[in-house]
C-alpha cells in the first residue's frame, strides 16, 4: 500500500507534463500534514496534493473539493509568503529514491530572482514537506525533528537540508544482473520477494511479490530455493518493468476487497487471480484520489473532532454505567411480591407473634401444601409494624420498577442518539458539517458553554442524487438535516428511506407525483445503506415508507421518528454507484 519509488517517477513525470512553468495560485492547508497548491497556467489551473500523513504520504493532482480551516496555520502562511505567484520550472527525484524535490522560481523580499524547493519526503512516519531556500538552508518544515525526536537527522529552520540516510539498495534501472545476484547472495534464507525488496531501491511490496509471482510462476519459494532460470524469469520481468517506465506505458491498478480499496500499483497485477476486483485508473493522481479519498476525509475528520469523539465516548460510558445499575435495581424489584406475601402472613398470624421475636416461623398459603416459612421480623416494631414495613417494601419496588422501565428506556434512546451523532461524525467532509453537529449537541445540553466562532460558515445543502430512472434523492447529512428533510421539505407521497435499527441518513426519493420504480428504490436504498454505520456491511436491511407514515414523537431528539406500513430492502452498499448518482454543485 506504500508509494514506492518507482511510482513516484510516473507521478513526476504527469507533474512535468502537466504544471512545469505553471504558477503558484492560491495554497491552502486542509490538515496538519496536508498541502494544497493551486497551479494555475495559460488555459486552466490543477490542484497539487502534498501529504506527509504516516498513513497515506503522497503527491498527486487532485480533484477532490477539500474544505479549509477558517484561519490558515502558520506553515501554510508561511508557503504563501516565499511561493505567492512563484513559477514550478523544475521537478526532480534522486535516483529512484521516494523524495520529490519542486523547485520554483520567484522574487524574493529584495526582487532578486531565486530558486525555493519543497522537499516531499515520502517515508511512512518519517513523511514530511520541507521548504528549502536557495542556499540550502531550511525555511520550515510540516513536521519539524528535533534532537530528542531523532539521533540521526534534524530537522528545523536554519539548518542545512541533507538527505535521509540512504538504503544499501541497487538501483533498479542501473544496476546490471551480477549486481544483483551478488546482492542476493548476501542476504539470509527468507521468501524470495522479501528479498527483492532488500535489493532494489524504489519497490513496494505488492510489486516485489509480483515480480516474485512471475518469477517462481505462483510458487511460495525461499530465497536458496530459487533457481537461476527463475532468477532470469525475474530479471525478464524487470526488463519489461524498465521498459514501461521509460516509455510511459502504465498500469495503474487498484486492488478491491469487498469493495475497499486494498492495495494499489502500476503493474496489471496477477498474483491474486480472481481474489480481488480490480481496477484500472488512466492516470496516477487519478488513483491515488481514488484510493485515498475515504481515508484521508476520515483521518481529517478525526483531527478536528476529536473533543468530540472523546465527548461521545465519554457520554456513551457513563450511560452504559447508568444502564447496568438500573437493571441491576430492576432485577432486585422483581422480587417485590415476596414483600407482600410476608406482610399477609404476618397479618394473618399476628396472634403467634411477639414484640421482640426475630423470626416468624409460619404456614405460607400462598403455595400448594402450605409450607413453612422463615420471616425475618425487626423485633424493635410489633407485628403489626412489622406487616407494615413490608408492605412499604411492597410499594416501593413497585414503584422502582415502574420508573426504572422508564429511565432505562431513555437511556437506551440516548445511547440510540449518541450513537446517530457518532455516525454522522464520522462522515463529516467538512467544517461546516461539523459546526452543525456542535451546535446540535450545544442545544441538546452536550456542550456546555459552547459558543459559535465561526457563524461566517455556510451550512451544507443535503446531499443530493438523480436515479437511473430519473428520480431526485436527498440525503441528510446530519441529524437536523434528517428532521429538516423528513418533517418539512418532503411531501406526503415522497418515499422514505433508513437503515432498520442502524443509524444512518434519512433519505427521500421525491415523487414528483409519479409511481417510484423499483430500481431508483434499489439505489435510494444503497445510498441509505452508504451513509449509515453499516457502510462496510453487505445484505443491509433498509426500511422503506411513504413520508406520510413517517411521524416524531412529542420531546423527540433531533433526527429520532417513528414509522409505519413499511418494507424491507436487504442492499449492498456501493461506493462506485453513489458516487455516479451524485450530483455535485458546481
Amino acid at each position: 500500500m506504500a508509494l514506492d519509488g518507482i511510482f513516484l517517477t510516473t507521478l513526476k513525470r504527469e507533474i512535468e507534463q502537466k504544471a512545469i512553468d505553471a504558477r503558484v495560485d492560491k495554497i491552502y492547508q486542509p490538515s496538519r500534514e496536508e498541502i494544497v497548491m493551486v497551479l494555475r497556467y495559460r488555459g486552466g489551473s490543477v490542484k497539487l496534493l502534498l501529504s506527509a500523513s504516516a498513513s497515506s504520504p503522497r503527491v498527486h493532482f487532485t480533484t477532490i473539493a477539500l474544505e479549509n480551516p477558517k484561519s490558515p496555520p502558520m506553515f501554510c502562511m508561511l508557503l504563501r509568503k516565499h511561493l505567492n505567484s512563484a513559477k514550478l520550472v523544475k521537478v526532480r527525484q534522486l535516483r529512484h529514491d521516494r523524495i520529490l524535490f519542486l523547485d520554483f522560481e520567484t522574487v524574493n523580499e529584495l526582487k532578486d530572482l531565486v530558486t525555493i524547493t519543497v522537499a516531499v519526503e515520502i517515508m511512512g512516519r518519517h513523511s514530511n514537506i520541507i521548504i528549502i531556500s536557495q542556499d540550502g538552508k531550511i525555511i520550515d518544515a510540516i513536521k519539524r525533528v528535533t534532537d530528542e525526536m531523532s539521533s540521526v537527522r534534524t530537522v528545523l529552520p536554519g539548518m542545512t537540508y541533507t538527505l535521509p540516510p540512504a538504503q544499501d539498495k541497487l538501483d533498479l534501472f542501473e544496476s546490471s544482473k551480477e549486481e544483483a545476484q551478488e546482492a542476493f547472495k548476501q542476504l539470509k534464507n527468507q521468501d524470495f520477494s522479501k528479498s527483492i525488496m532488500q535489493v532494489y531501491q524504489g519497490i513496494s511490496q505488492i510489486l516485489s511479490r509480483e515480480i516474485a509471482y512471475y518469477a517462481t510462476g505462483g510458487l511460495d519459494l525461499m530465497k536458496n530455493e530459487v533457481s537461476q532460470f527463475r532468477y532470469e524469469r525475474m530479471f525478464e520481468y524487470i526488463e519489461t518493468l524498465k521498459l514501461a517506465v521509460k516509455q510511459g506505458n502504465y498500469q495503474y491498478t487498484i486492488l478491491f476487497e469487498n469493495q475497499k480499496p486494498k492495495d494499489f500499483t502500476m503493474v496489471d497485477v496477477q498474483q491474486y487471480g480472481s481474489y480481488f476486483k480490480k481496477q484500472q485508473y488512466p492516470t496516477a493522481s487519478e488513483l491515488l484520489d481514488h484510493f485515498y479519498s475515504e481515508r484521508d476525509r476520515v483521518e481529517r475528520m478525526k483531527q478536528r473532532s476529536h473533543d468530540l469523539l472523546k465527548l461521545l465516548v465519554n457520554l456513551t460510558d457513563r450511560i452504559n454505567r447508568k444502564l447496568q445499575i438500573q437493571r441491576q435495581e430492576l432485577a432486585e424489584s422483581e422480587n417485590r411480591d415476596t414483600f407482600k406475601i410476608y406482610g399477609d402472613l404476618i397479618h394473618a398470624n399476628a396472634y403467634q407473634i411477639q414484640k421482640g421475636d426475630s423470626t416468624a416461623i409460619l404456614q405460607n398459603y400462598y403455595q400448594e401444601d402450605c409450607p413453612e416459612i422463615i420471616i425475618p421480623l425487626d423485633r424493635a416494631l410489633t407485628p403489626v409494624q412489622n406487616a407494615q414495613r413490608y408492605y412499604h417494601e411492597y410499594r416501593k419496588a413497585k414503584t422502582a420498577e415502574e420508573k426504572l422501565k422508564h429511565l432505562i428506556m431513555q437511556s437506551q434512546q440516548e445511547l440510540i442518539y449518541l450513537e446517530s451523532i457518532f455516525d454522522a461524525l464520522t462522515r463529516t467532509t467538512g467544517e461546516s458539517e461539523l459546526l452543525e453537529i456542535r451546535e446540535e449537541l450545544a442545544e441538546q445540553g452536550y456542550l456546555k458553554n459552547y459558543h459559535n466562532k465561526h457563524k461566517m460558515l455556510k451550512a451544507q445543502p443535503p446531499l443530493k442524487y438523480r436515479s437511473s430512472d430519473g428520480f431526485l434523492i436527498w440525503c441528510g447529512r446530519n441529524n437536523k438535516q434528517n428532521d429538516k428533510l423528513t418533517l418539512k421539505t418532503a411531501k406526503n407521497y415522497d418515499m422514505w428511506l433508513h437503515t432498520q435499527k442502524i443509524a444512518g441518513s434519512h433519505v427521500v426519493i421525491v415523487a414528483d407525483g409519479k409511481d417510484i420504480p423499483n430500481r431508483t428504490i434499489e439505489e435510494a436504498a444503497i445510498i441509505a445503506a452508504y451513509h449509515s454505520r453499516a457502510r462496510d456491511s453487505a445484505k443491509v436491511p433498509v426500511d422503506y415508507t411513504l413520508i406520510k407514515n413517517v411521524k416524531k414523537p412529542n420531546g423527540a431528539k433531533p433526527g429520532m421518528v417513528i414509522f409505519v406500513d413499511y418494507q424491507t430492502a436487504y442492499v449492498d452498499p456501493d461506493k462506485q454507484l453513489v458516487e455516479r448518482l451524485q450530483i455535485l454543485d458546481s
